[in-house]
């Protein structure tokens, strides 16, 4: 069994890689590779889509890799292969994003992906650093992680789903931002698992897991 990170050059892929890898080989999950190729991640057992910066960006910088979203899309939804979006990989599963200009999503997940707005004007944005999950739908992928566990986040947009059942969890910074999205095979967090300690380490063993 092989899992995929898929590589277009908008993710933190060392650490992720690192991550993952790690928790393969304590779960026996098989191999986990870093690859822009097409066929190997049409083909693959699990499918993680990184993302870091902006959403726009992030984007566009996808589609510019001639074949891989058509690849990444065979793979999570003609396949029905499990798929976690990190971050701005999360993000990109809306139906569209606000971030400096409307852009487009893959449509998997209706919702859009706005500005943070916190209540308490003195909280600043990004939110940045960690925060207690609110586990809002039991999900096998978080098996074993509760309500008040911790995360890691940075970032300045959240997505907000246009069906409640949809929001797997959140987070609470003076209102409520999405930690957590998910439908499916698809599953994908705001916040990064591979620097989320032991939170995030058990929430990849469990993805690396998962039999949707």
């Amino acid at each position: 069994m092989t899992t995929v990170i898929v590589d277009y050059e908008s993710g933190n892929l060392h650490s992720a890689e690192k991550a993952f890898q790690r928790m393969a080989a304590e779960t026996g999950a098989g191999a986990v590779m870093v690859t822009a190729d097409p066929e190997t991640v049409a083909r693959a057992e699990r499918v993680v889509l990184p993302g870091d910066g902006a959403f726009p960006a992030c984007r566009r910088a996808l589609f510019e890799q001639s074949g891989l979203f058509e690849a990444i899309e065979e793979a999570a939804i003609a396949r029905g292969r499990p798929f976690l979006g990190i971050c701005i990989g999360m993000q990109m599963m809306a139906s569209r994003g606000l971030e400096y200009e409307e852009t487009p999503g893959f449509g998997w997940i209706p919702g859009t992906v706005a500005r943070i707005a916190p209540a308490d004007p003195g909280l600043k944005v990004p939110h940045m650093g960690w925060n207690d999950l609110v586990i809002d739908t039991p999900h096998p992928v978080l098996d074993g992680i509760a309500t008040g566990d911790h995360a890691y986040f940075v970032h300045s947009y959240h997505f907000v789903a246009e069906a409640p059942a949809h929001r797997i969890a959140h987070v609470d910074y003076a209102g409520e931002v999405t930690a957590i999205v998910g439908r499916d095979t698809l599953f994908g967090t705001q916040f990064h698992p591979e620097k989320s300690a032991a939170t995030g380490l058990h929430l990849i063993a469990n993805f690396l897991r998962w039999r949707p």
